[in-house]
């Protein structure tokens, strides 16, 4: 099980071979056996006997700030499934599992834009639905080129490829979305730093939401953010977020769309410094009050009913599970 402490002023310490909650005048006991993984916030508390007993039992200690956002870990320094599954991530780049994920990871994303689109064709009587019907086509194009990849491959040897089907079906996709989208929000392709209009201007941060997310789901589940297989470790930067991130850009891409489509989107929700917009405090409130209700709703995924807010989790910590399990 994965113990959380985040409630202020509790304390974390040890009685035998139990981990031991106290709050006010209320304790509890939890046996370290039944324990995998420890999330303590700020504001909380923990002693050092409750740190070795941890250590002890091989148990992840993640440390996270008031926002969620990791700030640190204490593991084991002998070889434990943290250390094991971050050596196994150096070899998947020249593994048939690093080709194996990011083709499923890429058809995800895909298949998240087509979805979106179909979303967007119901009850459509305009010429916009045969420009759609078109997209949809090209991006199930790209998905039989993925699909078609030798399974005898290794990344680098399909890497161009891949990201070169990846940019023809995200064209089509952003060039349907101008089109079905209000009159005097249509743009031209995705911009970035800064962005050209408001559309990729509120994408963006919406992206940046996104991207500490994934950041924290990789880290509790073990996997170091900063290797990764489609983008290299080469660039110093959280490759494997940027990885990740693909299988759920689809996610902002809706909310960020309805957000303009209900007219919620005001001229006054950005600030424009030469050709750039920049979302501010009360674009970014609005963003972000639609992404949290879209977060707690509940949806069926592989199989489960599960929130929103949980599926990448839920994705990062099956990822980890199956490269432990892989020969590497």
């Amino acid at each position: 099980m994965q113990l959380v402490i985040n409630t202020p002023g509790a304390y974390l310490c040890k009685r035998g071979d139990c981990f031991q909650i106290q709050k006010d005048n209320e304790k509890q006991e939890i046996s370290a056996k039944k324990v995998e993984q420890i999330l303590i916030t700020t504001r909380t508390a923990l002693s050092t006997d409750a740190i070795e007993l941890a250590i002890e039992n091989n148990i992840d200690i993640v440390l996270l700030k008031s926002t969620g956002q990791p700030l640190g870990r204490v593991w084991h320094s002998k070889l434990g499934s943290i250390s094991t599954i971050r050596r196994k991530q150096l070899f998947l780049q020249e593994h048939k599992l690093g080709l194996e994920l990011v083709r499923e990871w890429i058809l995800q994303k895909l298949d998240n834009q087509i979805k979106h689109l179909s979303k967007l064709s119901m009850n459509r009587r305009d010429d916009r639905k045969q420009i759609i019907s078109e997209a949809v086509n090209r991006i199930k194009e790209q998905i039989k080129n993925v699909e078609g990849i030798s399974h005898s491959k290794f990344i680098s040897e399909v890497r161009d490829s891949l990201q070169g089907y990846e940019g023809v079906a995200s064209r089509a996709y952003f060039c349907v979305l101008s089109e079905v989208i209000l009159e005097k929000y249509k743009f031209s392709g995705r911009s970035r730093n800064p962005a050209l209009d408001p559309f990729n201007c509120m994408l963006n941060y919406g992206y940046g939401i996104l991207y500490s997310s994934v950041e924290k789901a990789c880290i509790i589940a073990g996997l170091d953010p900063y290797i990764g297989i489609m983008h290299t470790d080469n660039y110093n930067k959280k490759a494997l977020v940027f990885d990740l991130i693909e299988m759920y850009r689809g996610y902002i891409d809706e909310i960020v769309f309805k957000l303009f489509s209900t007219k919620k989107v005001k001229k006054e929700h950005f600030d424009q410094e030469g050709d750039g917009y920049y979302l501010n405090q009360e674009g970014k409130k609005a963003l972000i009050t639609l992404y949290n209700d879209e977060m707690e709703k509940k949806v069926r995924y592989k199989g489960r009913n599960i929130a929103f807010q949980n599926i990448i989790q839920y994705d990062c910590h099956n990822i980890a599970n199956r490269i432990l399990k892989e020969s590497l």
